[in-house]
């Protein structure tokens, strides 16, 4: 077997039913497997995965055993030569496996390799890519001063490169992570000490320190739609400080340094916060635009979203003053051309969402501080 998809879920039916439906279709020429872990959720995403996904294997944990133990759970089941670790809030393109493995065959001592992750709205996510996260390389990604002076302090997300350039990164994400199963199983997996946000970290390192080369390939997009747990607030930067903590006392050693450049962030962390305003309400869409053949369809979402939905069966998009709302039917059109349409259009003040194949919802994120919106028709 080529492959092993391993998609660990918490409690995200929807966005879980949207990926599995795009990585069934992204392998429907390899020779691929899909393993899907439930952390014990409380919402009915086990009875989704065996009324819709039966063929999927399917695990379902009796507690939330954490992100490291549910991945490496799922790998020990894993039979495919290479394995791909992804989030269940992300949409991969048709042809995106095939593209990385392609990719991942040309490779000498192959590490892991990542992938070019938009969010929701169509735009690029720099933790695509980054390098080792040293506490001054730490200090200037939670100063900002990384943004300021991109060229000097742009090592946290590897700024040697752009996101249009494929090429050699020190760490990668743990939404997108294609590698051999053998080289995961040889550096141990996800160390189950971890804690957030430095899991995937280690385990980029770790391949590091096996002489493998980690790349990031830019010729694939997967949308990833981010979680709560990006929006930054006191409680993301104490995880932030515990996982650098972690990291370093694995690998290096705690100095007084990391604890310096660690409070100054904080203090300068905290300094901004109280000048920033409180987060801008959501506004509804004004308008609405449906990419779909469907007549019947658009005049459901019309009766339910109690507006006026334009449907048309391009992607070519007129900006508009008013805020506009474009749903994509996949029952018309692929993922490769929705990831497409996402990335054309992401500077033109739309907001999208995504009805997927004989689903009843539409799904989709605005921003990448939020988990999103599902809407059920």
């Amino acid at each position: 077997m080529q492959l092993s998809i391993i998609i660990l879920n918490y409690n995200v039916r929807y966005f879980l039913e949207l990926c599995v439906l795009s990585v069934q279709n992204a392998i429907q020429n390899i020779d691929a497997e899909i393993i899907v872990i439930d952390n014990n959720s409380p919402d009915d995403s086990c009875a989704m995965m065996k009324q819709r996904f039966s063929s999927v294997k399917l695990i379902e944990n009796a507690a939330n055993a954490g992100f490291p133990k549910g991945n490496n759970i799922g790998v020990a089941e894993a039979k495919g030569e290479y394995i791909c670790i992804l989030n269940p809030d992300t949409v991969v393109a048709e042809d995106t496996f095939v593209k990385v493995l392609a990719f991942a065959k040309e490779q000498n001592d192959l590490g892991i390799i990542g992938c070019k992750l938009i969010d929701g709205t169509g735009n690029f996510l720099p933790e695509s890519k980054r390098g080792t996260p040293t506490p001054f390389v730490a200090f200037t990604k939670i100063t900002g001063l990384y943004k300021i002076f991109p060229k000097t302090f742009g090592k946290y997300y590897a700024q040697h490169l752009t996101e249009d350039q494929t090429g050699k990164v020190e760490i990668l994400v743990g939404a997108f992570m294609v590698m051999k199963r053998e080289l995961y199983n040889e550096m141990g997996g996800f160390d189950e000490k971890c804690f957030m946000y430095s899991d995937d970290i280690d385990l980029s390192y770790m391949a590091l320190q096996k002489g493998k080369l980690n790349y990031y390939f830019h010729e694939t997009s997967v949308i990833h739609y981010k979680g709560e747990s990006t929006i930054k607030d006191g409680t993301y930067m104490k995880r932030f400080r515990e996982a650098m903590n972690f990291f370093y006392k694995k690998h290096f050693s705690v100095s007084f340094l990391f604890s310096v450049f660690m409070e100054m962030g904080i203090v300068f962390f905290s300094f901004v916060k109280m000048f920033q305003g409180k987060p801008k309400p959501k506004l509804s869409p004004e308008n609405y635009i449906l990419v779909s053949d469907n007549e019947v369809l658009r005049e459901k979402l019309e009766k339910q979203l109690n507006q006026t939905v334009e449907r048309q069966k391009n992607i070519q998009f007129e900006s508009k003053n008013t805020r506009t709302e474009i749903i994509f039917d996949q029952n018309f059109i692929d993922f490769k051309t929705i990831i497409q349409a996402f990335e054309e259009n992401k500077k033109k003040h739309f907001t999208f969402k995504i009805l997927p194949k004989s689903a009843v919802f539409i799904i989709g994120s605005n921003s990448s501080f939020d988990r999103g919106e599902i809407v059920k028709i």
